[in-house]
């Protein structure tokens, strides 16, 4: 093969439903260049089984730039894979140089049970939208704008926010995570909306209601691993799981008190 050309074998999840059985299934794939991501490696795949007359492989994918975090799967046993770099990325930004020709490559769905399999690779992640929806959200006035100085925020204050509000709810953490806990998703969300004065009126509720919510979807519970942290394509701190923590204890004080 050509430097940069690679023959490979791909180990895929095939499901035709939720409530069917499913299996591993080879494929494989020739003429991978080194330049492609692996979801353009994916459509390579899928055109291929397309022609035979086959099913094609179903995956979710959006925007293809690393920001929605619609392309979860798992990469030889690693959320989104796991490239050269240090630094975890979505798998639409894994590109096939990080592989190499021969290689088997196994490819499966997020593995949680609040995030059932849909088809194939898809899964429904819904869940976490209902955890936004159970308090993820701020009371403000309508009308005109206020003055950007009438609520000073210190810097430290709102770089925490914003280092929280970058999370994508891509489900990795779900995914890395042995006990398929969702607490760096829910305390990302948490904590951006705390570090704001805005965020402040719902804070005590807002805690209650995400984490009953959490919960009540099935996530498992948070043993401080580290695992979720490790594979953030948007390196959200694992200490935000310990200001959730923090908070859930004064709001039950605050909460009790009323």
């Amino acid at each position: 093969m050509s430097e940069n050309l690679m023959n490979l074998t791909l180990r895929v999840w095939r499901q035709p439903k939720g409530d069917a059985p499913g299996k591993m299934v080879d494929y494989k794939v020739e003429g991978v260049s080194t330049d492609m991501s692996f979801l353009e490696m994916l459509d390579m795949l899928n055109e291929s089984l397309t022609v035979k007359g086959e099913e094609p492989v179903a995956f979710d994918h959006d925007c293809r730039e690393g920001i929605c975090g619609m392309c979860g799967v798992v990469i030889n046993g690693v959320p989104h894979g796991r490239g050269n770099s240090p630094v975890a990325t979505t798998t639409c930004q894994l590109h096939m140089r990080n592989f190499h020709d021969g290689d088997v490559i196994t490819v499966e769905p997020w593995r949680a049970a609040p995030f059932p399999v849909i088809k194939d690779l898809a899964v429904n992640r819904s869940a976490f939208d209902r955890i936004i929806q159970a308090g993820g959200y701020i009371s403000v006035n309508t009308g005109a704008a206020p003055e950007a100085h009438s609520n000073a925020v210190s810097k430290r204050k709102a770089d925490r926010a914003f280092d929280a509000a970058t999370c994508i709810g891509c489900g990795a953490c779900v995914a890395a995570c042995p006990n398929s806990s969702g607490m760096l998703f829910t305390a990302a969300k948490i904590t951006h909306l705390a570090m704001l004065p805005q965020g402040q009126p719902e804070r005590p509720l807002r805690i209650k209601n995400m984490i009953g919510q959490h919960d009540a979807e099935g996530f498992g519970g948070c043993q401080n691993l580290g695992e979720c942290a490790a594979v953030c394509p948007k390196e959200i701190p694992l200490d935000v799981i310990g200001q959730l923590n923090r908070d859930l204890i004064s709001s039950l004080f605050k909460l009790d008190g009323k």
